[in-house]
């Protein structure tokens, strides 16, 4: 993140998490901009099994019906 443009945002905060924060010297630019991070992986994970639940199931049942493809390979 520390070489990514930046931009200005307004956002509305609790305003005891704001004192809090201030009082421990927490950088709330950055403590938001590391959890709306956090939430867009979460989502963009969330989707993407959402997506792609059909083919894993496919897949599963699958290895269920006919094993590992290429396990007589496997050396463990």
């Amino acid at each position: 993140m520390e070489n990514t443009r930046r931009k200005s945002a307004n956002l509305t905060l609790d305003a005891g998490l704001i004192e809090e924060s201030r009082a421990l010297g927490i950088n709330l630019s950055r403590a938001a901009e590391e959890g709306i991070a956090r939430a867009l992986k979460a989502e963009k994970e969330r989707r993407w099994r959402e997506e792609n639940a059909g083919a894993i199931e496919a897949s599963n049942r699958y290895v269920e019906q006919y094993g590992i493809p290429l396990a007589r390979h496997r050396k463990f």
